[in-house]
C-alpha cells in the first residue's frame, strides 16, 4: 500500500502538522546537493544532471563505500512507469562507465577536485579501482507512491534488480516547513542485493557467505582469532550486513588488498559492543574490555548507528596476514557481510577449500 504518515506536535493537546508542497520540485534536488545527509548518511555525491548521451541526462550520481554506484532520478511530474523506465534506461549507461569516465563526472560536478582524494577524507579508506563501478543501484526519489510504484519495484527486487523508493512528504510548522523521509524497502535489503550481484551474470548463491574484514586501527584480526569474532560499524552500511548471519552459517574472511584469512562458524547473532561479551583464560569478559589492539568505534558506544557491532565466530581455520592468500580472480567486496550470486564466487570458494582444508563444519556442530 501507499507510503503515508503524518506529524503531531507533542503537546497535551496534541496538534498534527498540515502537509504542504515545496515551492518548486527543483528545490529538493538543490537540498539534496547542499546537504547529501538528506539523502542518505552513508553515500557520496559525485553527479549532477549528467548527460547520458542518449537524450536524457540523470539527476543525481552517487558513489557507495564499496565502489558500487547509485543512480539517483527524481520522480517529478512523471507517472510512475516513466520514471522507473527511465532510471533502468539510464542504469544501462551507469554500468558501463569506465574508471577514467566516473572521474570526469566527478570533475565536472566539483572542477578541482580529486575523486580518490575525497574517497578517502570520505570513506577513510582509498578508492579501489577494480571495485569501482562492479555494481549499481537505482533509488527513485517521489514526493508521493502508489501502488502502481510499489509493485513495481518489488517485481524488479524480487529478481535482484536493486532499486529502491525514497519518500519524501514535507509539512507546515508556522512559517517553516519540514521535510520527512521513508524508504519504501529496508535499504540493507538493497545493499545486499547489490553487493550480491556485480555487473554481468549471476547464479543461484551457494550458501557460503563472504565477509570482509577491515584490519587497521579500527579493528584487530588477531584479536578477532583471539576471541572469536567478527565486526563492523562507525555506520550502518558497516554493520547492518552483519544481521545476515545466523548460528551455523559459514563465512569465509577477506582483508581487502590483503587475502582471504579465515573461515569460520557462526555461533550466535549480531550485538552491540556494548553488550558483546567474549571467553577469556578467567571467563568471559566484555569484548571492550580484552580486545585492546584495534579502537572499535568506542566512541559510539552509545549510538546504535555508529557503534561496532560483533558477532561470535568458531574459527575452523586462519592464518597470520602474512599468510593471506591473495590470488587473482578471487571475489572481494567492501561489504562486511554479503551473499554473492556471481559465479566468480562459486570459483573463489572452491579454490578457498583447497586452501583451507580444515573449513568442513560437523554436522554435530550444526
Amino acid at each position: 500500500m501507499p507510503i503515508r504518515h503524518a506529524i503531531w506536535k507533542v503537546d497535551s493537546n496534541p496538534q498534527i502538522l498540515a502537509e504542504s508542497s515545496l515551492a518548486r520540485e527543483q528545490l529538493l534536488e538543490d537540498m539534496i546537493v547542499a546537504a547529501p545527509r538528506i539523502l542518505s548518511d552513508e553515500w557520496m555525491l559525485i553527479g549532477r544532471q549528467e548527460d547520458t548521451g542518449f537524450g536524457g541526462r540523470i539527476d543525481l550520481l552517487a558513489i557507495a563505500p564499496d565502489g558500487a554506484m547509485v543512480l539517483i532520478e527524481l520522480k517529478r511530474d512523471r507517472t510512475p512507469r516513466e520514471v522507473v523506465a527511465q532510471a533502468i534506461d539510464y542504469a544501462s549507461w551507469v554500468e558501463r562507465l569506465r574508471a577514467a569516465d566516473i572521474a570526469a563526472i566527478y570533475q565536472r560536478f566539483k572542477p578541482g577536485s580529486s575523486l580518490a582524494d575525497d574517497f578517502r577524507l570520505r570513506f577513510g579508506v582509498d578508492l579501489d579501482e577494480d571495485s569501482l563501478n562492479r555494481s549499481h543501484q537505482i533509488v527513485i526519489v517521489a514526493s508521493s507512491l502508489d501502488d502502481s510504484t510499489e509493485r513495481i519495484v518489488a517485481y524488479l527486487n524480487d529478481r535482484d534488480i536493486p532499486i529502491n523508493v525514497l519518500f519524501f512528504q514535507v509539512f507546515t510548522h508556522g512559517p517553516d516547513q519540514l521535510l520527512s523521509r521513508a524508504w519504501l524497502l529496508d535499504p540493507v535489503r538493497t545493499q545486499i542485493s547489490t553487493a550480491a550481484t556485480p555487473s554481468g551474470s549471476s547464479e543461484p548463491w551457494n550458501g557460503e557467505f563472504y565477509a570482509s574484514f577491515g584490519h587497521g586501527e579500527s579493528r584487530s584480526w588477531d584479536d578477532a582469532v583471539q576471541f572469536g569474532f567478527l565486526c563492523g560499524g562507525g555506520g550502518a552500511w558497516y554493520s547492518r550486513t552483519l544481521q545476515l548471519l545466523s548460528p551455523g552459517d559459514r563465512v569465509w574472511v577477506n582483508i581487502p588488498r590483503t587475502g582471504y584469512v579465515g573461515v569460520g562458524k557462526v555461533t550466535g547473532y549480531a550485538q552491540l559492543a556494548a553488550t558483546f561479551r567474549v571467553m577469556t583464560p578467567q571467563g568471559e569478559a566484555p569484548v571492550l574490555e580484552v580486545a585492546k589492539r584495534g579502537s572499535y568505534h568506542r566512541e559510539f558506544v552509545d549510538d546504535s548507528e555508529k557503534c561496532e557491532y560483533f558477532v561470535p565466530i568458531q574459527w575452523l581455520q586462519t592464518v597470520p596476514i602474512m599468510d593471506a592468500i591473495k590470488e587473482i580472480g578471487l571475489f572481494g567486496n567492501q561489504n562486511t557481510v554479503c551473499k554473492p550470486t556471481t559465479p566468480v564466487w562459486r570459483s573463489t570458494v572452491e579454490r578457498l577449500k583447497e586452501r583451507f582444508p580444515n573449513h568442513l563444519i560437523a554436522k554435530s556442530a550444526l
